[in-house]
């Protein structure tokens, strides 16, 4: 992966030209919160899982010199000041816009029985550790990281898998989602992934390979210039109509 920036930037293009298969972007789609539901069925993925590197946040954590220090401190989207950016040396670290959103309404609630995790294949133990101090730096709201987050969500247990030292794998399909569905008890077709595909079409393998006995699995979006508000609005949209699909399978059996 060590290629040069030029190369990255152009293999994303090409990405984003070939955003096939797994639901590409509605460009009609209404960008808006959404409202508290008082039905009794949950319409939401149970789980939501997220890359890092060019999704999450905007900086591949192989290319960082040094452990995360500095905090840069910033508005985060009116909830007030709060640390926006961790710097790397000269580099700094941020949450893409639509990760930021996704994340603060996660945290206040709005998506109920919803937890979130991470999938990230970082290159080495260096770019791992890097990435989990970042983590742990970076905030959701003022006083709330992302680690608080991601703690809350399961009682202080880490269920994010980072890297690919065993017993993990370049292959997130093979190793890091069948992990997260043991270590979680979350079923495959009750989740929703996001992951930039800059490097591999981990959404593609993903949505193959992790499936039910139903024939039903991951729903995966592409993110190839980081998660975007639209994107994130579109996969929560993509998994409701596969949901309401098969609950209406079911109720003509």
């Amino acid at each position: 992966m060590k290629y040069s920036s030029l190369l990255r930037s152009a293999f994303a293009a090409s990405s984003a030209l070939r955003r096939h298969a797994i639901r590409p972007l509605r460009t009609s789609f209404s960008i808006s919160a959404p409202s508290m539901s008082s039905s009794s069925e949950n319409i939401y993925p149970a789980l939501t899982v997220f890359d890092l590197d060019a999704c999450l946040w905007d900086q591949e954590m192989y290319e960082m010199p040094a452990m995360p220090s500095r905090p840069i401190e910033g508005d985060l989207n009116g909830r007030g000041a709060g640390v926006k950016g961790a710097m790397s040396g000269p580099y700094k670290i941020s949450l893409h816009a639509g990760s930021l959103v996704a994340l603060q309404e996660h945290h206040d609630g709005l998506y109920p029985g919803m937890k979130v995790a991470l999938a990230s294949s970082a290159d080495t133990p260096k770019a791992e550790k890097i990435g989990r101090a970042a983590l742990r730096i970076l905030e959701v709201v003022p006083g709330v990281t992302v680690w608080d987050v991601l703690m809350r969500d399961w009682d202080g247990v880490d269920v994010n898998q980072i890297g690919r030292q065993p017993p993990l794998s370049s292959n997130k399909a093979r190793s890091h989602f069948p992990r997260i569905r043991e270590l979680t008890q979350i079923r495959y077709d009750e989740m929703l992934f996001f992951d930039d595909c800059n490097w591999g079409d981990h959404c593609r393998m993903v949505s193959d390979g992790c499936k039910e006995k139903n024939g039903e699995g991951v729903v995966s979006v592409r993110t190839p210039y980081g998660l975007r508000e639209a994107e994130w609005r579109e996969g929560l949209q993509t998994y409701k109509e596969k949901l309401l699909a098969r609950r209406q399978q079911k109720a003509e059996l």
